[in-house]
């Protein structure tokens, strides 16, 4: 493979620069994507699979970053569970789970396959990362509506019957196995799991919830895997007991003072509201990162949390060629 900086930072043995890919690069903000978005639906791009894999390639070829990450969504996996599943701005699942029963368990390849063919599609220059949601996560989508608040209905059943919650966490992470072994079979190089709610459980419920299904998730398949999570950078520690290639950190704290606390594999963090700032405030603050981790072997350049819509594709621009251009 042409760019394998992805892989040997994830190996910890990068002897370059570091590798740069962005979370949600593949998407809102690129007027190609938009002009797709005009035509198709969400769904729609989702799940055809030629439109995922054009969406997939926009930044690599435009932008040149250093990995492409599938272009999907991470409650896909509710379609194998026996829910409903559309789009607006967002997932809406139907219907909402109170845990009654066991979930019906579909066939995972069949119901899934079309993301396995976009990934089929994607044999390119640079590693392709596959990915996942958390089952937390996951969870709290099937339980109740997102509102922006810190997801009551979750929590408290969380609180009022923990074994049967587990149980759910337990049918998700089956077939989230499934789901991530078909798209490593299908040409993924590397896996992110996305827990992007787990920043509202305290630290027992964490290393209850999160991460032995982590450690399950990360130990299914035979690539390596990077955790993101919000409020990953006060947690590093505790996320090494899953076992991951990398963890993705937030810009609360900077990643030279995690390296103090943390050997392993590290991803991120800059602001992605940093990318409103004028170029030149872009290529300080992405400079002075970069010179943060001069030397590091086993540090990969990326956002906090994921592109926002509206961002500048300019600023998207500076960040990756500050980085291309950094002399180690």
């Amino acid at each position: 493979m042409p760019n394998s900086l992805l892989l040997q930072a994830l190996q910890r043995q990068n002897q370059d620069r570091p590798p740069v890919w962005l979370m949600r690069q593949a998407g809102r903000y690129l007027p190609d994507y938009q002009a797709l978005r005009r035509k198709h639906t969400l769904r729609e791009l989702f799940f055809t699979p030629k439109l995922a894999a054009e969406v997939t390639r926009m930044p690599v070829e435009q932008l040149g970053v250093d990995a492409a990450i599938l272009f999907s969504d991470i409650t896909v996996i509710s379609l194998a569970l026996g829910f409903k599943l559309d789009f607006n701005e967002g997932p809406i699942l139907e219907p909402m789970w109170n845990g009654a029963s066991d979930l019906p368990r579909l066939d995972v390849r069949s119901v899934l396959a079309p993301i396995g063919e976009t990934v089929s599609l994607l044999k390119g220059d640079v590693p392709l990362i596959g990915f996942c949601g958390g089952p937390f996560t996951v969870a709290s989508y099937l339980i109740e509506k997102h509102s922006g608040s810190d997801l009551p209905k979750t929590k408290q059943w969380l609180y009022r019957d923990p074994a049967s919650f587990c149980r759910l966490l337990d049918q998700i992470t089956d077939a989230s196995c499934d789901y991530l072994q078909m798209q490593v079979e299908a040409g993924a190089s590397a896996i992110q799991i996305f827990d992007s709610w787990a920043h509202v459980l305290s630290e027992e419920q964490f290393k209850q919830v999160c991460i032995p299904y982590w450690k399950k998730l990360l130990a299914s398949v035979g690539v390596p895997g990077i955790v993101f999570a919000r409020g990953n950078s006060f947690r590093v520690e505790t996320i090494e007991a899953a076992l991951p290639a990398a963890i993705s950190v937030d810009w609360q704290v900077p990643v030279g003072a995690l390296r103090k606390k943390s050997k392993a594999v590290l991803q991120g963090n800059l602001d992605p509201d940093l990318l409103f700032a004028p170029s030149e405030v872009v290529q300080e603050k992405t400079e002075a990162l970069l010179e943060s981790m001069r030397g590091d072997p086993a540090f990969i350049v990326n956002l906090g949390h994921g592109v926002k819509p509206g961002t500048p594709v300019e600023s998207v621009r500076t960040l990756i060629e500050t980085v291309r251009n950094f002399k180690r």
